[in-house]
């Protein structure tokens, strides 16, 4: 499998882990062009979302040779789903990457239903989709990544002690969001791209009130897209909305806070948030 994935994606390699909740996850560790860590120890990139993501982002790795705007040392590591559970990541990032007890809008159900009504989407399958979003469960993944899979990281690859980042899309920018809210000093930045805050009740704004004005000191990039926001689809158009509302109420706090507006749609502004990230949080 190792092989598969080296001839796949340069200096990439794939293995399984099973999570303490006992969820079973594929991992794409991507080193630096040239990585010995015995010379020097590169901090760690999670990415989520991996099964969708590691083909658009990993290869963004050679940014640290780019001479005209380099990107310090990381090493990528991509998350997504293993073996059968692979072909169901999109609903099981929704058990994931989704906050405890977070509020379904209607525009996102209908949105579901809509994708039945056009066929795209089965009874069955949009049935379950909804279903992991009732029991959401984004606190014991976050438990897996610092806990759990960073660990093994360490060890194996030599990561550096410090110096982390995350990065998700969509729903795995609502998360990036949470990880961002819990004050957890693990991350030194954290890049949320568009940003899956689909209902104006949504657990981060709960969150953020909560904290007053004692904002967390990780750096955070949080970007949307244009065409989210001009488009005419309800769910895209309430996501782009509701995270400006998110970055004005940090702007007015002062908090530690970049953004950056794609000119994409939501299916398409993946890779461009990622690489706003990289230039933002993690330029030379």
């Amino acid at each position: 499998m190792s092989t598969m994935w080296q001839g796949c994606l340069a200096h990439t390699d794939y293995f399984e882990m099973r999570s303490g909740g006992g969820h079973d996850y594929g991992i794409w560790v991507t080193t630096p062009p040239g990585y010995d860590p015995a010379v020097s120890q590169a901090p760690v990139v999670y990415v989520l979302d991996g099964n969708w993501a590691v083909g658009l982002t990993a290869p963004l790795i050679v940014t640290q040779l780019d001479p005209m705007q380099s990107i310090r040392p990381y090493i990528q590591v991509s998350v997504g789903y293993a073996g059968k559970e692979a072909e169901h990541w999109e609903r099981l990032r929704n058990r994931d990457l989704v906050p405890p007890r977070e509020p379904i809008a209607k525009e996102y159900v209908d949105a579901v239903e809509m994708s039945v009504e056009r066929g795209t989407t089965t009874r069955d399958q949009a049935d379950a989709y909804l279903a992991e979003l009732s029991d959401s469960r984004g606190d014991m993944f976050l438990d897996f990544l610092t806990d759990d899979l960073h660990p093994r990281i360490a060890r194996d690859w030599g990561a550096a002690p410090s110096g982390h980042g995350l990065f998700g899309y969509s729903y795995g920018g609502l998360f990036s969001l949470y990880a961002w809210l819990t004050r957890s000093t693990f991350f030194e930045s954290v890049g949320a791209g568009s940003p899956g805050i689909v209902d104006a009740s949504s657990q981060v704004f709960a969150r953020l009130r909560a904290m007053g004005d004692a904002l967390p000191a990780t750096r955070l990039h949080v970007t949307f897209n244009e065409r989210e926001l001009l488009g005419d689809i309800a769910v895209y158009q309430n996501l782009a909305k509701n995270a400006a509302t998110f970055l004005h109420c940090l702007i007015a706090r002062g908090g530690p806070v970049t953004s950056a507006l794609m000119h994409e749609t939501h299916v398409t502004g993946l890779q461009a948030s990622f690489l706003s990230y990289l230039r933002t949080c993690r330029a030379q």
